[in-house]
């Protein structure tokens, strides 16, 4: 099992590296950095052992928090760590005012989808054409996900 931690700024290279592993498209450190410093930020990585394995970051304004992204480690999936991490998150938005929670999925990322509608996201939009793979490629929608906070409320009401 991994542990969680709220991530600091000086967590960005280490980030950077983990957002790299999962996406073709990995962020940068500095631009991390930018986002972890950033006013309402939410950020936990996730350990196993000493090596870093996942990490979440969100942000929040108002009563509404979005997770921006949710990086997890090839070689540490399906080992409840993103979900750990959505947990997180979720409950330190709510802890900060938050009541809900939004963020956008490819369409064709099926582990992400059951990790989310695991956790009470439901789909509310579409955004078409939003990712591009690689060129040459199609594009790919964005689905729209949106939890009321704390995770679970609406499961237990409905």
């Amino acid at each position: 099992m991994s542990t969680i931690a709220a991530a600091q700024p000086q967590d960005a290279g280490v980030l950077s590296r983990l957002h790299g592993h999962s996406f073709a498209d990995g962020w940068s450190a500095p631009y991390i950095a930018t986002l972890l410093e950033a006013p309402g930020a939410i950020a936990f990585l996730a350990r196993h052992g000493t090596a870093a394995c996942g990490f979440i970051l969100a942000r929040q304004a108002a009563d509404e928090a979005e997770i921006l992204t949710l990086a997890v480690d090839p070689v540490a999936r399906r080992h409840g760590t993103g979900r750990a991490l959505v947990e997180a998150a979720a409950a330190s938005a709510f802890a900060r005012g938050a009541r809900m929670m939004f963020l956008e999925v490819k369409s064709t990322n099926a582990a992400a989808r059951a990790l989310y509608a695991g956790q009470g996201f439901r789909e509310v939009g579409v955004r078409r054409g939003y990712y591009r793979d690689a060129p040459g490629l199609p594009a790919r929608d964005a689905l729209t996900l949106k939890a009321e906070l704390p995770l679970g409320k609406a499961r237990e009401n409905g």
